[in-house]
């Protein structure tokens, strides 16, 4: 019975539960900056703004890593990326746990953390989904948005009590020793590619294993990429996303909780009940895209994060803003399934490092860019108000630019989809 079972089980599901892992912990390193912002900035005196530009760029470096990654792990594979990833991610939150000067924010938590992050994060799911899985393709991705959620609902209530009980210096050492000590080994337990141990991809059809072209550097698949509209829609509709998700609410929401008189303790929770229902509408979220118009889908999600973001200036409550964290985590992370999705289907799977990187780094310059105007806003104009209704009007016109997506392969016969499984 039991070497029956080994036969029958498929280890691209190990695959699956390592990468997952791997994406809990990148997502508690990136939802550190918005627990640890107030306190960093009692006891340094920074203003708001140095410290959200030094987020900012932290999630711009961690986006334009996107493509070099993709890029690489579309040549050497994931696993060397991803020890890569967590050595220098650990090495950054241990010397930003001794930082003493705001150009050390900038190097340490900024740069080198949004590197190290970037080569095992968003970029990764889709490489490991696309090369592992023809089928259950959309609900291996959402099973990864989802980790990516689970890794904001664990990471960020622990880490402010954490950070409120020992300070965040010790709280970010915490961390490191998580990535270095922790996952590490498990990493080992990856494998690049199925044809490693002589499988094909979970639901590719039977038959002999089709031989594939050679593959093209990064510049020849971008370079037909970006002469196609769709490009250009993902990755506007995208950049919306970061704008609108992890750049503003997720870097802004707890000291927005804070102007409305509500504590640090219970803003964190908040975030935490986001990344719940994160982690639900992801899973749904890849379950709808392996059998709906994924472009449908994106117009729907990005719509309704639209319309709750106009409402937010006006909810000011702890039930208001639990209600808030509820709607607006049903599809933080729900966009990522039908994306990749898209640009699987649009670019081929063999292209899906590269081109969904290049994607990725338009959410992560959004992102950025949000972080940053999120706390000139706040210290210009008093609130978080205006910020809040440009995010609300942007996601609405992403709906609406979703809609003129073609689904069709538009890259020529070199690097066609059917191949790549």
């Amino acid at each position: 019975m039991v070497r029956r079972l080994r036969e029958e089980f498929y280890y691209g599901w190990i695959v699956v539960g390592v990468t997952a892992l791997v994406l809990i912990a990148s997502a508690g390193v990136r939802s550190a900056p918005g627990v640890m912002l107030l306190p960093l900035q009692a006891e340094s005196g920074w203003s708001l703004a140095a410290i959200s530009a030094a987020i900012s760029t932290g999630l711009l470096l961690f986006g334009f890593s996107g493509p070099v990654s993709g890029a690489l792990m579309d040549r050497f594979g994931p696993r060397r990326l991803v020890l890569a990833g967590l050595l220098l991610t650990g090495g950054s939150l241990i010397a930003s746990a001794n930082m003493t000067q705001l150009w050390h924010l900038y190097l340490f938590w900024g740069a080198l953390g949004g590197i190290g992050t970037g080569l095992m994060a968003t970029v990764l799911g889709a490489t490991v989904a696309a090369r592992w899985f023809v089928a259950r393709r959309g609900l291996v991705v959402g099973i990864f948005g989802a980790a990516t959620s689970a890794g904001q609902l664990i990471f960020v209530p622990l880490l402010m009590r954490l950070v409120l009980g020992l300070g965040w210096r010790t709280s970010t050492l915490w961390l490191a020793g998580i990535l270095l000590v922790l996952l590490v080994p498990v990493v080992l337990l990856m494998r690049n590619d199925p044809a490693e141990l002589g499988l094909r991809p979970y639901g590719a059809p039977s038959g002999p294993l089709p031989v594939l072209p050679p593959l093209e550097s990064m510049a020849a698949v971008m370079g037909r990429a970006t002469r196609t509209p769709e490009f250009w829609l993902l990755a506007g509709t995208f950049f919306i996303c970061g704008f609108t998700s992890n750049g503003l609410v997720g870097t802004h929401l707890i000291p927005y909780a804070v102007d409305c008189g509500i504590s640090q303790i219970t803003a964190a929770n908040m975030l935490a009940l986001m990344g719940a229902m994160n982690f639900a509408g992801t899973i749904l979220s890849g379950w709808l895209t392996d059998r709906y118009d994924a472009r449908k889908l994106l117009a729907v999600y990005y719509s309704f994060r639209g319309l709750s973001l106009l409402l937010l200036p006006w909810i000011t409550t702890p039930a208001g803003l639990a209600f808030f964290a509820i709607l607006f985590g049903l599809d933080y992370i729900a966009t990522v399934p039908p994306t990749v999705s898209l640009v699987a289907d649009t670019f081929g799977r063999r292209n899906v490092g590269t081109v969904f990187g290049w994607v990725f780094c338009a959410h992560q310059i959004g992102a950025a860019l949000a972080a940053w105007m999120g706390g000139v806003a706040r210290e210009t104009a008093g609130d978080y108000g205006l910020a809040f209704l440009t995010a609300g009007v942007l996601a609405v016109a992403a709906g609406l630019m979703a809609l003129r997506i073609r689904r069709q392969a538009t890259l020529p016969p070199t690097a066609p989809a059917s191949v790549a499984a």
